[in-house]
C-alpha cells in the first residue's frame, strides 16, 4: 500500500486577478489534508470516497490501455488525474496497472460540506504523488505540479492552478499563473511528455515568501460553500466599460500582492495589515461594479469585527460564503472577535501553516 496526502490551501491575496496569465497571488498551505492510499488490483480500479456516495468508482481500461471509462460517475478531477498519469505512463512505455484508490478528507465537515480549503486541487496532487510512486515516474515535485495542473485544468479550464501549486510546495507562496488554453492545445499536439519539458508554461511562476513573525493567522468558515467557476465568471467583463474596470482591478490588484510580498520581506507588521485591508476594500469595489456577491454578510461581520480589534481580514478566495481570513498582531486578543463570530454561527477553523517543501524550484 502507498499513502500520500497533500494540504490545502488557502488566498491571502490576489484572488479573481491570479486567473489573468501572469498575474500575482498570495497562497499558504495549511495543515488539513487529502490522504490517498493505492493498492494494485486486478480487472478493474476502484475508487472508493464518501465523495461519491455509498458506491465506488469503478474504472477499466479501453483495449489501448490508455484511456479509461467510467461505470458509475461522471468525470472529475480524480479521473482527471488518473488519465494524465496514465497518458504519461504510456508514453515511457511503463506496463498498464490497475489499482483501487482509497481517498480521506480532512477539507469538509462531517455532513461532507467543503470549507473552501481547496479539495479539488490536494485531492489532485495527492493523487499525481501516489500514482508516481506506485509507477515509480520518479517525477519532481515540479513535474508532480504541472501533471496535476494539467489534469485539473481540463476539468475546469478557467482554474488558475494556484490551489494547485500551495498543495505541492507548501509554505507561503507567490504565485503566477500560466495560459490554460496555450497548455491544452500544446497537450493535444505533443503529448504529456513534451508538454512537461516544454517552455509553454511561462509566465507561470511560484515563489517562496517568508512567514511574517510578527503576525497569527486565523481562520473563520461562514457554513456556506461557493462555486469559484461561478464567481470567476461573474466578475469576467462583457463589454468595453467593464473591460476597462476590470483592467483597472488587476493593476490594483497586481499593486496589492506586491506590496504584500514585500511587506513580509521586510518583515513589516503595519504595512502588511494595511495592504489585506487595502485588498478587501479591492474585492468589495469588484464584486459592487460586476454584481457579484463576493462579500457575503457572514464574511462582512467575520472581516468587520477583526477590523473593529485592531486586525486586518478579507474573504478568501472566490468569497461569496466559505473562509475569510485574519492576520493580526501580537498585541491583538482574539477574544472579542471570536464572540463575534461564535454569536453569528462563523466557525473558527483551527489551522496553520503547512511547512514549505522541495526546496529551490523553477517553473
Amino acid at each position: 500500500m502507498i499513502t500520500t496526502r497533500a494540504p490545502g490551501k488557502l488566498f491571502i491575496a490576489g484572488e479573481y486577478a491570479v486567473v489573468d496569465p501572469g498575474q500575482p497571488a498570495v497562497l499558504i498551505a495549511v495543515d488539513r489534508y487529502i490522504t490517498v492510499q493505492v493498492t494494485e488490483s486486478s480487472g478493474a480500479g476502484h475508487v472508493y470516497s464518501r465523495e461519491y456516495g455509498g458506491l465506488p468508482l469503478v474504472w477499466t481500461r479501453h483495449q489501448d490501455s490508455v484511456g479509461i471509462m467510467l461505470e458509475h460517475n461522471p468525470y472529475d478531477y480524480v479521473v482527471a488525474a488518473i488519465s494524465i498519469v496514465e497518458r504519461l505512463r504510456a508514453q515511457r512505455g511503463l506496463t498498464p496497472r490497475y489499482f483501487d484508490l482509497l481517498i480521506e478528507s480532512e477539507l469538509d465537515d462531517a455532513d461532507g460540506r467543503k470549507f473552501g480549503l481547496g479539495s479539488s486541487a490536494a485531492v489532485v496532487v495527492a493523487t499525481v504523488a501516489a500514482l508516481d510512486e506506485f509507477y515509480g515516474l520518479e517525477l519532481t515535485r515540479v513535474e508532480r505540479f504541472k501533471l496535476a495542473l494539467l489534469a485539473t485544468v481540463q476539468v475546469a479550464p478557467s482554474a488558475s492552478g494556484g490551489d494547485i501549486a500551495a498543495s505541492t510546495f507548501g509554505g507561503w507562496i507567490r504565485y503566477t499563473a500560466p495560459n490554460r488554453a496555450s497548455l491544452l492545445r500544446y497537450l493535444d499536439q505533443h503529448g504529456v511528455a513534451a508538454t512537461l519539458e516544454s517552455d509553454v508554461w511561462s509566465p507561470c511562476s511560484v515563489t517562496r515568501l517568508p512567514a511574517p513573525s510578527t503576525l497569527r493567522l486565523l481562520v473563520g468558515w461562514t457554513g456556506s460553500p461557493a462555486s469559484t467557476e461561478r464567481l470567476v465568471d461573474g466578475v469576467r467583463p462583457h463589454d468595453d466599460t467593464e473591460g476597462r474596470h476590470y483592467g483597472a482591478f488587476l493593476e490594483e490588484s497586481r499593486s496589492c500582492v506586491d506590496d504584500l510580498v514585500a511587506a513580509f520581506t521586510e518583515d513589516e507588521e503595519q504595512r502588511a495589515l494595511e495592504v489585506v485591508r487595502r485588498a478587501r476594500r479591492m474585492l468589495r469595489r469588484l464584486g459592487s461594479s460586476s454584481g457579484t456577491q463576493i462579500e457575503t454578510k457572514k464574511l462582512r461581520i467575520l472581516c468587520d469585527s477583526a477590523e473593529e480589534n485592531g486586525a486586518a481580514a478579507k474573504p478568501s478566495g472566490a468569497g461569496g460564503g466559505d473562509c475569510g481570513i485574519v492576520l493580526a498582531g501580537t498585541e491583538v486578543s482574539s477574544d472579542a472577535l471570536l464572540r463575534t463570530w461564535e454569536h453569528h454561527d462563523i466557525r473558527l477553523l483551527r489551522v496553520n501553516v503547512h511547512p514549505a517543501e522541495g526546496g529551490i524550484f523553477d517553473i
